[in-house]
C-alpha cells in the first residue's frame, strides 16, 4: 500500500461508511421514503429497525462504495446500492439465527430478533428487508441507465438466491446431519455461495455502476473471491479462538452445531497460511488499478485481522 494504513485513514473511511449507511437505512425506513400505498404495521416495522438498525461494521455497502469510487461512481448512488444489499445480509441474519437454523440467542450483543420478539415477525422482518432490497436496487437515483440497475439486479438476486448464499445456506444445513445422514462439505464451495456471494457482490457492484472494462470487472470478481474466502477463514478461526464479548455472540458455535469449516479441514496453522495466501491473490487482482485499489487492499487485510 501507499499511504493508507488500517489504524488511520481506512478505519475512519470504513466509521464513515457505516455511519452513512445507518443513517441512510433509517431515512430508507422511514414514512417519507417508502411507497404511499404499502401499510406499515408498527410491530413489523419496530422488528425491522431492531435488527437493520443494530449498528455493525457495513462491510458490505463499505466495498460497494469503494469498489465504485475507483471509477470515480457518485457516492451517494453508490451507498443506496450498498443499502440494499445490507438490507439482504440483515434479513439473512434474522433467518441464520431462527431456532429452525442456527437457534442462536446473542447478535451484535443484544438479544436476536426471535428472542426479542418470537419467530413469526424475525420470518416476516426478514422478508420483509429482502424485499425492500429490491426496491432499493431498482431506483432511479442509483443510475440513470436503466441497463445498469439491471444488470445490478440481477447480480444481487444471484448472489442472494439459489447459486448463492440461500443455496449455500442448505448446503450448511445439510453437512450438520439436519436431513439425515451428515452429506460431505465442500467447504470452499459451501464459502462461496453461503457467505462470498453477498461480499462479492459488494466489489462488483462497484464495477457494474462504474460500467467497467471486462478486464476490470474480472480483477474485482476476482478480489471479492479471494477476500470472501478470507473472510470466512477469519469467521471460524474467531469461533475458536474468540470470545463471545468481543464476538457479540456465542463462540464455539460451530462446533456445537458439528459444522465443517476451513479451520476443521486445515487446522488453525493451515487456515492461517490460506488467509495469507488469499491475501497476495487479492492485491495481485488489484494491481490493475494502481493507487486507485489502495483501499481495497486494506479491506481484504482489515477481513484477514478482525477480531469481532
Amino acid at each position: 500500500m501507499s499511504t493508507l494504513t488500517l489504524s488511520t485513514d481506512f478505519v475512519q473511511r470504513l466509521d464513515q461508511t457505516a455511519d452513512d449507511t445507518e443513517a441512510l437505512l433509517a431515512r430508507l425506513l422511514s414514512d417519507q421514503l417508502l411507497p404511499d400505498e404499502i401499510a406499515r404495521p408498527r410491530r413489523l416495522m419496530e422488528a425491522i429497525r431492531y435488527s437493520s438498525l443494530a449498528g455493525g461494521k457495513r462491510l458490505r455497502p463499505f466495498l460497494v462504495v469503494e469498489s465504485a469510487a475507483v471509477f470515480g461512481v457518485p457516492r451517494d448512488a453508490a451507498l443506496l446500492a450498498g443499502a440494499a444489499l445490507e438490507c439482504i445480509h440483515c434479513y439473512s441474519l434474522i433467518h441464520d439465527d431462527l431456532p429452525a437454523m442456527d437457534n442462536s440467542e446473542l447478535r451484535r450483543g443484544r438479544p436476536t430478533l426471535h428472542r426479542a420478539y418470537d419467530d413469526a415477525t424475525a420470518i416476516l422482518a426478514g422478508d420483509a428487508l429482502l424485499t425492500l432490497a429490491f426496491d432499493i436496487i431498482t431506483r432511479d437515483e442509483i443510475h440513470a441507465d436503466a441497463g445498469v440497475r439491471l444488470l445490478l439486479t440481477r447480480a444481487l438476486a444471484r448472489a442472494s438466491g439459489i447459486g448463492g448464499m440461500v443455496g449455500g445456506q442448505m448446503l450448511d444445513l445439510a453437512g450438520e446431519g439436519r436431513f439425515g445422514d451428515r452429506e460431505p462439505v465442500d467447504v470452499a464451495r459451501l464459502q462461496q455461495m453461503k457467505t462470498g456471494a453477498l461480499l462479492r457482490f459488494g466489489c462488483i457492484a462497484g464495477a457494474l455502476l462504474g460500467q467497467a472494462s471486462k478486464e476490470q470487472y474480472k480483477a474485482l470478481d476476482d478480489y471479492g473471491r479471494a477476500l470472501g474466502e478470507a473472510f470466512q477463514i477469519a469467521d471460524d478461526l474467531l469461533d475458536v479462538e474468540g470470545d463471545a464479548a468481543a464476538l457479540g455472540k456465542p463462540a464455539g458455535a460451530d462446533a456445537a452445531l458439528n459444522k465443517t469449516t476451513f479451520v476443521t479441514q486445515l487446522g488453525i496453522d493451515g487456515a492461517k497460511k490460506r488467509v495469507g495466501d488469499l491475501l497476495a491473490r487479492a492485491d495481485k487482482a488489484l494491481s490493475i488499478f494502481g493507487e486507485k485499489g489502495d483501499v481495497l487492499r486494506a479491506a481484504a487485510r482489515f477481513v484477514a485481522e478482525r477480531k469481532n
